[in-house]
């Protein structure tokens, strides 16, 4: 490589952590001998990509703290900025204090002006939300509620609803979406959504890749969700993540040294259908029995209620609904009552099951921190501790004492935001790819 072109690397660099981590989608380049070599495009593009995360980041920059943090000439930070200017994606701020005493000109991401379309496809719900590329909630429709027989009519109005974003939002660039997993890259089909055994017959791919004016990009919940607690959860730096969601379904989201962890078909890390009772557990539509997700799944929970008579009206409540009644019964202050009581029992008997699920994670994962999220995760300090029980006593002491389990500090909607996350990820990774400027046109 030319010392002075845009690829080209110093020999040393300094920074808080690796920004290589924090784009997944660009394959390192480590020189190795058996690989052909790298196209000069693709070298410059990864760059322009680091460029890209660390102005997200840290903000305003100069190019010669750029340079120094990515371990980059001089020379090459200035070709590659002067394309992502041209490009509109960054734009020079003004003057700033530079080194000594130099003047120097700083360089940003104007997070406000690309819009990306987030659409969240549980179970019975469908929300889609447009975002900036910081994550801040521009819009956000929930969709009518959906059962099997109307899928095909939720997916009808969710191009409707694209299509007229598109027409009115020219700023968006591109689509992201978080569907119900196991989720088959390969296919554009998910293998299993319970209870909905209909939205097993949507190829999304087909459905809402085709003939779109923006990219659209297609991700398993759980692992749009541990996106999302990358990008806005304050968890850039962790390293190794594993975000558990508590939804309609049971899933996991695992980020190791910045990249997701996908699997020969896209189906790893399918927490909802480990058995954690493999004799006498509850069968599951997937074919095993004692899923986790027949325990700890918003369904899950809603049918314990239901049994235990606990909420009165729950039999006609919406998941959602009935686990918040009863996380708000079990939270009650000073109510000292048996109905208040049997709540907790329950949470406690809800948040073991997630602690089940918590340690499979960290002997088969072994992650710096796990994230409980989504409907679950509702049941709050309760349920944290019923779970970290757990983990202290099944868990080898140094795995458990060096593993962090907390509660997602994003909304519990963060499926739709992780939607809009994997997006904006692969806008920040593959920046030549978008259209800065388009037509503006309809979802296909």
């Amino acid at each position: 490589m030319r010392e002075n072109s845009e690829s080209s690397p110093s020999q040393s660099t300094s920074q808080p952590f690796s920004t290589d981590h924090l784009a997944p989608s660009i394959p390192d380049f480590t020189e190795d001998p058996i690989r052909k070599p790298v196209p000069q495009s693709v070298v410059s593009e990864r760059n322009r990509s680091r460029t890209l995360w660390h102005l997200y980041h840290y903000g305003i920059s100069s190019r010669a703290q750029i340079a120094k943090a990515l371990g980059l000439t001089p020379a090459a930070i200035t070709k590659i900025t002067a394309r992502l200017i041209d490009a509109g994606i960054v734009a020079e701020t003004g003057d700033m204090k530079g080194s000594k005493r130099r003047r120097s000109i700083g360089l940003n991401i104007d997070t406000e002006r690309f819009h990306f379309i987030g659409v969240k496809f549980a179970r019975s719900l469908v929300q889609i939300g447009v975002f900036d590329l910081k994550g801040r909630c521009l819009s956000l429709t929930d969709m009518p509620r959906v059962s099997d027989d109307t899928i095909d009519a939720a997916i009808a109005s969710t191009h409707e609803t694209i299509d007229s974003l598109l027409q009115t939002d020219p700023d968006i660039v591109a689509i992201g979406m978080a569907v119900p997993g196991p989720y088959l890259h390969g296919t554009g089909y998910a293998a299993l959504v319970s209870s909905m055994p209909h939205w097993r017959n949507i190829n999304f791919q087909e459905e809402f890749g085709q003939n779109c004016p923006v990219p659209v990009f297609i991700e398993q919940d759980a692992r749009a969700g541990a996106l999302a607690q990358r990008l806005f959860g304050g968890l850039a730096d962790s390293g190794s993540l594993a975000y558990f969601l508590l939804g309609e379904g049971v899933g996991l989201g695992v980020i190791e040294n910045g990249r997701l962890v996908y699997g020969n078909l896209g189906a790893s890390t399918e927490l909802g259908h480990v058995s954690i009772d493999a004799i006498d557990g509850r069968k599951c539509e997937c074919g095993n029995v004692g899923c986790l997700e027949c325990y700890c799944s918003a369904g899950a929970i809603h049918q314990r209620i239901d049994e235990l008579g606990i909420i009165p009206g729950s039999g006609s409540m919406a998941h959602l609904e009935a686990c918040q009644a009863l996380f708000a019964l079990a939270d009650g202050q000073n109510k000292d009552t048996e109905q208040t009581r049997e709540a907790r029992r329950l949470v406690a008997e809800i948040g073991r099951y997630v602690g089940y699920g918590c340690v499979i994670i960290c002997n088969a994962f072994n992650p710096r921190r796990i994230v409980l999220g989504d409907i679950g995760a509702l049941g709050g300090r309760h349920l944290l501790d019923s779970a970290q029980n757990v983990v202290d006593e099944r868990v080898i002491p140094e795995i458990a004492q060096s593993t962090e389990i907390t509660l997602s500090s994003l909304p519990t909607d963060a499926a739709v935001l992780g939607a809009a996350a994997t997006a904006i990820t692969q806008f920040l990774d593959r920046p030549s790819y978008f259209r800065t400027d388009r037509p503006p046109g309809n979802s296909g």
